[in-house]
């Protein structure tokens, strides 16, 4: 049995190999010794090592507490935008996307991913704009039941929860502006003060880049005022109530009903920049190319306009001129230029307002012709005819109060009772002559249809002349054949 071997004894050979080493050290200490003290380095160099050396812990100690504030600053960073989206949306909701512009009109504006059905008068928003629904009909005359009668409602609302949201089939660059046409319309009065003054209020900010939705469409009203639609918008108008029933149509932004102010009027400190009735007027100028933007004579000798010209607005059903050829030969007599003119419902608008642009004087019985005031050059001027019957609070809101804004000077002449076919009708003493307020009290109805449907004037010569010549006063003509 062979003996068990002992393994090698390694011992000696590891301790000589650590005293090489060890004298490699000591030799190299030595050698570091001599060179620093026969070869230092140029003056400077070792401190400058040194301080290089320093320099370079404290940056990689800022540099790393650099990065722990940038990533503390990422988290808070993160952290604001996040809270900052939650509060936007918090906020979104509990905006209200429709408010009462005055007690005329609503106003319903959504900006966002938008997407209007015309067939059913729905427009849907992202839940992130409403959770709820919001109604309302686009006329400015809200406080006026018959005449909200016929316009439709129309309903926002967000996507439907338990399916995917309308596609598109239409996209629109252009915000959309959605109103009405129904209501009074086909009346000048109301077609002005209760939608096209609105519309310009509603419209003129955006130059041209706005697109218009009209339900209850009427192809006559819009060929009417067609010339004035293509100075607000740069767009077709789409017809609601005969665009495809699948169409749905997306903006980034939708505007439901129009902002009125007071009638015929548009107040330049509620407008976004300031415009007022000074820019509707040169937009009705350039629209239908009217020549004149101030009462101004011709600088002709010769030339008949060097003569104001007076316009009478004549009427044929209800509060006529009984002695309009007397007023005229009057009117004549103290030097005006006299044109007799009838606006009615096939009236080409563009010629009469070009008629109208051309006259210095305008004279009417309160009634919607008096509303062609809009395309009078500045510094003309207006003279309301006030039927009897204590009728001064409707003369004033319709048609005085908005003169001044116009650039128009106005007058008034008020009817009296023997001026008036009321007085043959009714006997002194009966409260439609001697008390009209106690009329006034038994409703609009009433008063329409006493005062205003059953009455004709024939003013007094003499005193008219009076109001002639204070309007002769207001304009720069000179004093032609007055006596």
């Amino acid at each position: 049995m062979k003996a068990a071997r002992n393994p090698p004894r390694l011992e000696p050979r590891r301790s000589g190999n650590a005293l090489i080493i060890a004298t490699m050290l000591i030799s190299l200490c030595i050698l570091t010794l001599v060179k620093a003290r026969y070869c230092s380095a140029p003056y400077g160099k070792s401190q400058r090592l040194a301080e290089d050396l320093e320099a370079s812990r404290v940056i990689v100690e800022k540099s790393g507490e650099a990065a722990l504030i940038e990533d503390e600053d990422e988290e808070l960073t993160i952290g604001t935008s996040e809270e900052h989206a939650a509060e936007k949306a918090v906020l979104s909701l509990n905006k209200p996307i429709c408010s009462e512009t005055s007690r005329r009109s609503d106003v319903c504006e959504v900006e966002g991913d938008v997407r209007l059905q015309s067939s059913s008068q729905t427009i849907f928003l992202p839940p992130s704009l409403t959770d709820r629904e919001w109604k309302t009909k686009p006329y400015c005359r809200k406080h006026d039941p018959p005449a909200m009668r016929k316009v439709k409602e129309w309903t926002l609302k967000p996507f439907p929860e338990d399916g995917p949201p309308p596609r598109c089939t239409v996209n629109h660059a252009a915000p959309a502006l959605v109103f009405s046409i129904a209501g009074f319309t086909g009346n000048l009065f109301h077609d002005f003060t209760d939608v096209l003054v609105p519309l310009f209020i509603s419209a003129y900010q955006f130059r041209g880049e706005v697109q218009f939705v009209i339900p209850e469409h009427k192809s006559w009203w819009v060929s009417k005022f067609a010339l004035i639609f293509k100075q607000l918008s740069n767009y077709e108008i789409i017809d609601a109530d005969n665009d495809d029933r699948g169409a749905i149509h997306c903006f980034p932004r939708v505007i439901v009903g129009l902002s009125f102010h007071k009638e015929l009027s548009a107040d330049p400190a509620r407008t976004p920049t300031g415009y007022g009735m000074a820019e509707f007027k040169a937009m009705l100028r350039k629209a239908y190319g009217l020549e004149r933007p101030r009462a101004v004579p011709s600088g002709d000798q010769w030339d008949i306009r060097r003569k104001p010209r007076l316009l009478i607005i004549t009427r044929k059903k209800t509060r006529v001129f009984l002695n309009e050829r007397g007023m005229t030969d009057m009117a004549m007599s103290l030097g005006f230029d006299v044109r007799v003119a009838e606006p009615d419902m096939s009236t080409d608008l563009s010629k009469f307002a070009r008629l109208v642009n051309s006259a210095d004087v305008m004279i009417g019985v309160h009634g919607a012709g008096l509303t062609n005031m809009v395309f009078l050059p500045d510094g003309a001027v207006l003279i309301q005819v006030v039927p009897f019957g204590g009728l001064d609070w409707l003369a004033r809101e319709t048609f005085k109060e908005p003169s001044p804004a116009m650039g128009i000077n106005y007058l008034d002449y008020h009817i009296k009772a023997d001026e008036s076919t009321i007085g043959e009708q009714y006997a002194a003493d009966d409260p439609v002559i001697k008390n009209p307020s106690a009329v006034h009290q038994r409703g609009w109805n009433e008063i329409s249809r006493i005062y205003l449907e059953n009455q004709n004037v024939r003013p007094h010569l003499g005193r008219l002349r009076k109001t002639l010549l204070e309007a002769l006063n207001h304009l720069p003509h000179g004093r032609h054949g007055r006596g």
